[in-house]
């Protein structure tokens, strides 16, 4: 087992998309859903940006790290929330992470919606993976239950 935890660093390719679709969120242009986070970095304290996929279950709204324990994820656990932007609509929020026995439902639903975009991250766990497989990869993938502010 390994010492530190699960990221898969993207690719120069999904760093430049990724670049593309935080400037398209940024300027109103949400593709399938995306947004951009603001949160504050626990070292710099400067705001740090990056595309999320917001997801919805249940009447809740989730963050789900596909990549693993990403920096976004650190700062989060720091921060306890941030922004959420499409456009000129700026959303606070407060986060809080959830423990893996809460995650399967919103993982399953997570990749139903995304797995088209997310399933390389997940190493072979799909939205047809059963239980087990999901909650086995539970601990791989941070999940924050946002309530936006006002």
């Amino acid at each position: 087992m390994s010492s530190s935890p699960y990221y898969l660093k993207g690719s120069a390719l999904n760093v430049r998309l990724n670049g593309v679709i935080g400037w398209l969120a940024r300027r109103g242009l949400s593709l399938a859903g995306s947004a951009e986070l603001s949160v504050r970095g626990r070292k710099s304290g400067k705001l740090q940006r990056v595309p999320v996929n917001p997801h919805t279950h249940d009447g809740a709204q989730y963050l789900v790290s596909a990549r693993g324990h990403s920096q976004w994820v650190r700062n989060m656990r720091a921060a306890g929330g941030g922004e959420l932007r499409v456009g000129r609509k700026v959303r606070e929020f407060t986060a809080v992470e959830l423990p893996d026995a809460e995650k399967l439902p919103i993982l399953r639903t997570h990749l139903e919606r995304w797995g088209w975009q997310v399933n390389e991250y997940f190493q072979g766990v799909t939205a047809a993976s059963s239980d087990e497989e999901i909650n086995a990869a539970a601990g791989d993938h941070p999940v924050f239950r946002i309530t936006v502010k006002g």
